[in-house]
This record gives C-alpha cells, structure tokens and sequence, in this order.
C-alpha cells in the first residue's frame, strides 16, 4: 500500500481487514443504495464510527459501510459518499476510498447517478465508464508530488468482465466518457452542449476523486454511471433531485445482476 494514508495503521482497519479480508469496494451513488439489499448483510459500520471520515448529508446517502459477499468474494460496500458541494475538499471526498483501501480493498467499483448527454443513451440504463473529464479544478492528490499516470484509470480487465456478464443477464450497458463537475446546481443547456462537445456521454457530481485516490494507492478501478435523465436542454423538462433519487431506485438490481455475474471471474 502507498504511503499518505491516515487509515492505514488504525487499529479499526486491522481489524476488519482480520475478520472480514474484503477485497473488492462498491461505492454507492445517489438512490443506488438499495443494491445493498441484494445480498446478505455479514456486519455493518456507521461512517459515524470511523474517526476522520466525513459523514453524508445528502439524501439517498445511507451514510454506512455493509459487508458482504457474493460469488466466493468478499465485499466491503460504502452506501453513500460525501460530495465537493457539500463543503468537502477533494482529499475528505476521498477519504472513503482510502480507508476500504486500508481494510484490504484492492478493486474498487464506483457507481453514480448520472444525466445523459449522448443521444443515443437511454435514461433508465447504465452506462460503464471507459474514461473521465475532471472539470471540478481539484484532485484528492493536492499538497503533494504524486504524479500518476491516467491511461487506463478504469481497468479494461473489468471492463471486459462487466461487459459480458451484462450481455448475459441480458443488460443493456453503454460504455462512455463522464465529465465531473462541482455542482450543487445542475449544468445549463449551454454547458450540456459544450460538454457533448468535449466528448462527453454523461455528467454528474462525483466519483472522478475517488477514481483518482484509488489509482494512486494502486488499487485497480471500475465505475458505472446510473442515467437517471437527460442532461439539461435535451430531455424538454426541469431537473430534480427527487425524481433523480426515484429513477436511480430502479437500477440497484439490474445492478446487482452485473456485479454478481462478474464477480467470480473478474479475481
């Protein structure tokens, strides 16, 4: 494990990397935190309960870390994340990954609710990320000379992985490029036209620092964008949270599927 992370010699981490050795990390994006209900809960903890770890406010963040398993895997999931807009630095948006990577994380899945700006993505589907646009101006890696190379940032290995087994559940999975930003507020038609431009499929408020903290620790990155709508000016109605919330419920178990499927191959 690389250096710089606090986590990595509290007596919380060893403990669970002794008891329960999970190897893979799921992070749950807004409304996908019924995926957990898919699979047995083995012990859960309270982000409350880990010194240092800054706690969700957002609602459709459970605010929690479950352990599972499926497949023969051990899983640790973190059922909600903290946000740039909220306040948070990107080093505290971070943190989560740095402390499943001191339990004993080593492939790390990231999910999100996302707006869909190709057209020929559907609202209701996922989408696997393949590479990503970091508009937000900052990374978990400030304060240092942590220079890392961002060729593959999400693994082909897995990629590969989760895109047959979605073809055998049956699972319609885009593959495409997210361009992060800061939010709160959602992006005007004109900036959704000028991301589309910039190559962009989708665009969402998270999971680009995590995906940049997990790379630097060495651990080996997959994420999967939930399209929940059509980004502003394409889908001919106003954005709420709410109805964002409601549409990401629906996907947890054809994720679920996904990641089930994959899991015993992608070791």
């Amino acid at each position: 494990m690389k250096s710089g992370n606090e986590f990595e010699t509290t007596e919380l981490a060893a403990g669970l990397r002794e008891k329960h050795r999970p190897e893979w990390g799921i992070v749950l994006g807004s409304g996908l935190g019924g995926f957990v209900d898919e699979f047995p809960h083995l012990y859960m903890l309270p982000y409350g309960k880990v010194p240092g770890l800054p706690l969700t406010t957002v609602p459709g963040h459970e605010g929690r870390f479950v352990f599972t398993e499926s497949a023969g895997q051990r899983i640790m999931i973190a059922q909600g994340r903290v946000h740039l807009y909220e306040g948070w630095t990107a080093r505290q948006v971070a943190a989560g990954v740095r402390f499943m990577a001191a339990a004993g994380v080593t492939k790390l899945i990231l999910t999100n609710a996302a707006g869909a700006i190709n057209p020929g993505f559907s609202p209701g589907s996922w989408m696997m990320i393949g590479d990503h646009i970091n508009l937000t101006g900052v990374s978990p890696l400030t304060g240092g000379s942590s220079f890392f190379d961002m060729s593959e940032v999400y693994s082909p290995r897995l990629r590969a992985h989760f895109s047959k087994s979605a073809a055998l559940e049956k699972i319609t999975l885009y593959s495409g490029v997210y361009a992060c930003v800061a939010g709160p507020q959602y992006e005007t038609p004109a900036e959704v036209c000028m991301l589309g431009k910039l190559g962009a499929d989708a665009v969402g408020m998270s999971t680009v620092a995590e995906a940049i903290q997990a790379r630097a620790l060495g651990i080996e990155v997959s994420a999967f964008s939930f399209l929940t709508n059509h980004a502003a000016g394409l889908g001919g109605k106003t954005l709420d949270h709410g109805e964002v919330l409601g549409m990401a419920k629906t996907g947890a178990a054809g994720f679920a599927g996904i990641i089930a499927g994959a899991l015993g191959e992608a070791v």
